[in-house]
């Protein structure tokens, strides 16, 4: 981080850190920070990625599983009816399902932070100079002087004592915290959305070559999928499109087997 762009409660009373002369940039406030100073966290926000995370694995999830079952069912033979219900109660139950356990997932994790938070409010009504002591303690382990440390430390408590808390010794920031609801429907939607892609996929095309065609456009839609989320994660994107793929390819040859073999044996 450059000078110009380090906060100011990070920074001595002569405005320099470490003995370092502090360069104004000509037309600048000193208390200003330039334009860019938070665009990376802006692009690294927890909510944003988990809303992204959610939305790409339940698509997935919902592409994969769903074409699983109509190619399964498919592999009977059944009339085009029968295949529209069952794709269309597989899309009905794994939206449902996967809604609701993101739902679960996340509600969970907050009702744990909202113990820990109310326990660090009454630590800060009830002890507040030891609580200032170790927040300062916190810093100094992040390798800040002992005296930058608690001034730091001190002037975070008089403006938000709880977020400096919940930041530095819980590790949760107030303004970025996940919504189970919004996470909830983001899954439930994308699986949807993904599902209903395998669906068309095996009811569209002709019935001599629907199934070839499902497992084509699954296969290509698994791979993109793939891509995506090891984009969100900053992942291999090359190893995560084939791991989909395998993943893919494996759930309608299971299923198609099972259905073949039913459809012989019944």
């Amino acid at each position: 981080m450059t000078e110009e762009a380090r906060p100011r409660h990070l920074l001595g009373s002569t405005g320099s850190t470490s003995g370092a002369a502090h360069v104004m940039t000509p037309g600048r406030h000193h208390d200003e920070l330039p334009p860019h100073a938070s665009a990376h966290l802006l692009s690294t926000s927890v909510s944003r990625l988990n809303r992204l995370r959610a939305a790409v694995l339940g698509c997935n999830d919902g592409i994969t599983s769903t074409a699983g079952l109509v190619v399964g069912v498919a592999a009977t033979q059944p009339s085009t009816t029968v295949l529209v219900l069952t794709g269309l109660s597989g899309l009905l139950a794994g939206s449902l399902s996967m809604g609701g356990g993101e739902f679960t997932s996340v509600r969970a994790a907050r009702d744990s932070q909202d113990a820990l938070l109310h326990i660090q409010r009454g630590e800060l009504e009830t002890n507040p100079t030891e609580e200032l002591d170790e927040l300062a303690h916190l810093y100094v382990q992040r390798g800040l002087s002992l005296g930058l440390a608690r001034q730091v430390a001190a002037e975070l408590t008089a403006g938000d004592a709880l977020a400096a808390h919940a930041e530095a010794e819980l590790g949760i920031d107030l303004d970025d915290q996940i919504d189970p609801w919004e996470a909830a429907g983001s899954s439930a939607l994308s699986f949807l959305l993904g599902g209903l892609l395998s669906l068309l996929a095996i009811l569209l095309p002709p019935a001599a070559v629907r199934i070839e065609v499902c497992v084509l456009v699954v296969l290509l839609s698994l791979a993109g999928t793939g891509y995506l989320a090891a984009r969100v994660g900053a992942a291999p994107t090359g190893r995560a499109a084939l791991r989909n793929l395998l993943v893919g390819a494996l759930t309608m040859t299971a299923t198609y087997a099972l259905g073949a073999l039913a459809h012989t044996v019944l």
